[in-house]
């Protein structure tokens, strides 16, 4: 124990969006927007948090950082009651940009870094999937790229499929939050056959169309019809935007997750950027929602982990990190 007092892991974080329109639960992508986490031991703990993404986030034991780091120790069979966590993140909470599933992955990763990698990563995978209850986000983050995934209710299985190198993707942040668990309450109990067959052949067009470079299959493939159109009420202008953003250079365009994001992938040779950036502005501005654009672009990579001794200045680090 004595030589784990001595270092500190810091673990880099991509965040995510999932669905990416028909595929609910199961499509994710990592994106090139980040959260860091660093952690050690401690003879008290101790959270500190970096940046204005963070407002409101627990500084005691009931954080999520520290109860999926402990989650980590028990299966580890390890007992470490006392950590200190620092935090910076660029990844807006509650915006449908997998701010939660960064954190619940960075928890698991920098613990099991802590302890020099006792679990696998398909445990971690299991774990974070255990804890959102659907792998999407969590897989997209863990493993970077695209991943399609499974859950049972017991264990996670995925493929992992590298975005065409040419796909940007454009975000427009609304500036309100929208809990996961608000925009799942207006999805039906039930739905037709008809639109099971609609969301189940699209979304295997979609992977499909991913795997094989077929860009110009995106926009038909991202149809849905399982949980956007119940969404739309939500987010004023996402229907028009979904409606009408292929018009203005977009290969596809999605809701983020349970939103309020609206996403939308891009060709990066087509030219078509400034377009479709100042359609999807127009169209939020008419409606009185006040939103930002970020370019972002596929993190294909997943969590980086580097080890530095407990003395380093995290502080420091992320204000020659990011400019802070």
């Amino acid at each position: 124990m004595s030589s784990l007092q001595q270092k500190a892991v810091r673990v880099r974080i991509p965040a995510s969006t999932a669905n990416l329109g028909p595929g609910f639960d199961t499509l994710g992508m990592a994106l090139s927007l980040y959260a860091w986490i660093e952690m050690k031991i401690a003879n008290r703990t101790a959270i500190h948090l970096y940046g204005e993404e963070l407002h409101g986030i627990p500084l005691d034991k009931s954080n999520l950082i520290y109860e999926v780091a402990q989650a980590v120790f028990v299966e580890a069979g390890v007992e470490i009651p006392e950590i200190e966590i620092s935090m910076y993140s660029e990844i807006p909470l509650t915006r449908g940009l997998g701010s939660s599933a960064s954190a619940i992955v960075g928890g698991l990763v920098a613990a099991n870094a802590l302890l020099d990698h006792p679990l696998p990563l398909s445990k971690l995978f299991d774990m974070a999937t255990q804890i959102e209850q659907h792998p999407d986000n969590v897989g997209a983050s863990l493993f970077g790229g695209m991943i399609t995934a499974t859950w049972d209710g017991e264990h996670a299985d995925y493929i992992k499929i590298t975005p065409p190198a040419d796909l940007d993707i454009l975000v427009a942040i609304p500036q309100f939050q929208l809990s996961t668990k608000a925009a799942r309450e207006v999805l039906p109990q039930s739905l037709s056959m008809q639109d099971v067959v609609f969301n189940v052949s699209h979304v295997s067009l979609l992977t499909a169309a991913f795997c094989t470079g077929r860009l110009d299959m995106i926009a038909t493939a991202m149809k849905d019809r399982i949980h956007q159109p119940y969404r739309g009420a939500l987010i004023p202008g996402m229907t028009q935007i979904l409606e009408e953003a292929h018009r203005h250079g977009a290969l596809g365009v999605a809701l983020s997750g349970a939103g309020p994001t609206l996403l939308a992938l891009v060709n990066r040779q087509a030219g078509t950027g400034a377009e479709l950036e100042q359609f999807l502005g127009d169209v939020l501005m008419d409606h009185e929602i006040d939103a930002r654009t970020l370019w972002l672009k596929p993190d294909l990579t997943g969590p980086q982990v580097i080890e530095v001794s407990a003395q380093d200045s995290f502080a420091d680090f992320i204000k020659g990190e990011v400019a802070v």
